[in-house]
């Protein structure tokens, strides 16, 4: 009979909560360590196995696999449940383990449907390395079902309730029935009690099925018995990469034989191809593509990687030139008076550098420079000759200004060129010529409000 809350054990070291579960081989508690004021879970043998003849050899490997989960627990491992205590209380043998917080994957699937590959294939290969530890003692686990893999708050899984003797129960009450898990075994587990390490890689194999999908994989028996056909994950969830859906299909292969002999086999499975970083591409060549109007075959080389772009250069140096020339000239044709002019010069000089696309254009604006400045003596013709005459040391001055600036803009044309198009060429530098004149105005205005 299961004992109730409040119950005590070993002298009131141990207290009783509740039954977390029961099953053909077992019956596991939520008790409480007294003197450690810690939850803890309790593992007992079903009493009613007593009048089983395999009774006596089922208690001495509980006993045995025990105390070598005890010798793992001296070096704890973080995703396999840590055992405390082994005792026995009047007739029945208890195995204490640490108490685990969080969800099994049965909870989790339910709640949240199929889970993200990225999400649970590294609690996967943590529960892989675990049994990997396990299989190195002697051990095979023989449940890493679902209910079997908690995953804790921090997304860390650990493995727990081992399925110790599980063997040497009568088959009427073996795992295969029980907590729903008879499809995560393996057809030889249900029908010989197989001790092997492909017992567990078909396990965690059909758990990675179960928790990518959110479907119960086709059992093992049906699929041997009746031929029945096991459905690829990617069917159910296309989501899926052919990366993760070949491992699980290996390792729930029907015969042995045909699976992974060795959990590190499998996990070597699940290892995501590393990227290969592209070579590195010539300034030459980058210029070349970018200015070519062909459109290349962009087929993917890389599965879901996109083609890789170059950068755009802008040449900063020459626009910061080309802005503080025309800051210059937009205060000295402000001072002429010469509103009229800016617009007109403005116009010229960008659309001559955007035709030109190259350095030639400096040709084009020097011509249209010359024009402004000849506009802007006639206009001024008619004031005193001293005035006439600074006017006129004024429009040199300034020329020389608007002819180095015209030739920084072709170079900054050309160099924008490489990277852009004509009609972004032109809003760059255009607006760039604006933004000078127009500080240049409004400087003339500032320091000389009378004029």
């Amino acid at each position: 009979m299961p004992w109730i809350a409040g119950q005590k054990l070993q002298s009131g070291k141990y207290v009783i909560e509740t039954v977390l579960g029961q099953g053909g081989f077992g019956i596991t508690y939520k008790a409480l360590h007294v003197e450690l004021n810690q939850t803890v879970v309790i593992k007992t043998p079903n009493e009613y196995l007593s009048h089983d003849l395999e009774y006596e050899k089922y208690i001495e490997r509980f006993i045995q696999e025990g105390r070598i989960l005890a010798r793992l627990s001296e070096d704890p491992h973080p995703h396999i449940v840590g055992v405390i205590d082994l005792f026995r209380e009047g007739a029945t043998h208890c195995l204490v383990m640490d108490f685990v917080e969080g969800e099994n994957l049965f909870e989790a699937v339910k709640r949240r449907g199929a889970l993200p590959e990225a999400e649970i294939v590294p609690c996967i290969r943590q529960i892989g390395e675990a049994l990997s530890v396990v299989h190195q003692a002697g051990l095979v686990h023989r449940d890493a079902h679902p209910g079997n893999i908690m995953v804790r708050r921090n997304g860390k899984a650990v493995l727990i309730d081992f399925g110790i003797a599980k063997e040497l129960l009568p088959k009427t009450l073996s795992s295969k029935g029980i907590a729903g898990n008879e499809g995560f075994a393996p057809y030889e587990q249900m029908s010989r009690g197989s001790r092997e390490p492909t017992v567990d890689v078909y396990c965690l194999a059909a758990t990675l099925y179960y928790a990518v999908t959110g479907q119960r994989p086709t059992t093992s028996l049906a699929r041997k018995l009746d031929n029945a056909s096991l459905k690829s994950p990617k069917q159910i969830n296309p989501s899926i990469s052919n990366r993760l859906n070949q491992p699980i299909l290996k390792g729930m292969a029907l015969e042995a034989k045909d699976r992974p002999q060795s959990m590190q086999a499998w996990l070597a499975m699940l290892e995501a191809p590393k990227a290969t970083p592209p070579p590195p591409v010539e300034s030459v060549y980058r210029k070349e593509v970018v200015r070519s109007k062909a459109k290349p075959n962009l087929e993917p080389i890389l599965d879901d990687k996109p083609p890789i772009k170059s950068p755009r250069v802008i040449p900063w140096g020459w626009l910061v030139g080309v802005l503080l020339s025309y800051l210059l000239i937009g205060y000295l044709l402000a001072a002429l008076n010469a509103l009229y002019i800016i617009l007109a010069w403005v116009v010229a000089v960008a659309g001559a550098v955007v035709v030109a696309g190259a350095r030639a254009g400096a040709v084009v604006v020097a011509v249209a420079v010359a024009g402004a400045w000849a506009w802007t003596v006639v206009v001024t013709g008619s004031v005193a000759v001293a005035a006439a005459v600074a006017v006129a040391a004024a429009v040199a001055g300034a020329g020389a200004v608007a002819v180095a600036g015209a030739v920084a803009g072709a170079v900054a044309g050309d160099k924008l060129l490489e990277s852009f198009s004509k009609f972004h060429t032109f809003l760059i530098l255009a607006g760039t010529y604006s933004l000078g004149l127009g500080w240049g105005w409004l400087g003339h205005r500032i320091f000389n409000p009378g004029s």
